[in-house]
């Protein structure tokens, strides 16, 4: 990986890590995405997230293409971007934050339903990108229905 593949793909070099990248990738994607909420609206985040996502599928479609390898374990932006989908979804008070994070994690890792299909079936960037793009809708609703349901139990953080 060149700089700025690394800078980009591998999520500031987390991706490069040799224990668990993706986790690693999102907890760079968590980070990243409360301090852009601790000082821009929801809304920055969101279109933020569009353009990751954009700029994801075209920079890993063009890895893959000189590389040969789909979905090097090194490219972590998927669960930047996916975290911060949830993050705009849930909110990043901490209580939500953490439960996006690890709703994202387990849906990045088991991969259910649609996360499953996109992860096999749609091609380059597409694929690699998109399961996260729903893992992290997913984490974000899941998150907020927890958190609902739980203030309406009379459980508040």
């Amino acid at each position: 990986m060149n700089f700025q593949e690394k800078l980009f793909l591998a999520g500031l070099g987390s991706g490069l890590l040799p224990k668990a990248p993706g986790t690693w990738g999102s907890v760079v994607g968590l980070v990243l995405g409360i301090a852009i909420l601790a000082y821009f609206p929801v809304e920055t985040l969101f279109l933020l997230t569009i353009l990751i996502f954009l700029f994801g599928v075209r920079a890993t479609d063009v890895y893959e293409a000189r590389t040969g390898i789909h979905d090097d374990s090194r490219i972590v932006v998927d669960e930047i971007a996916g975290m911060w989908l949830a993050l705009c979804i849930s909110g990043a008070a901490l209580p939500a934050a953490v439960l996006s994070f690890l709703f994202f994690r387990l849906y990045d890792i088991w991969k259910p339903s649609i996360i499953g299909r996109i992860d096999r079936d749609a091609p380059g960037g597409w694929g690699v990108m998109g399961d996260d793009m729903i893992a992290g809708a997913a984490a974000g609703l899941s998150s907020a229905l927890v958190l609902q349901g739980l203030s309406r139990l009379g459980v508040g953080f």
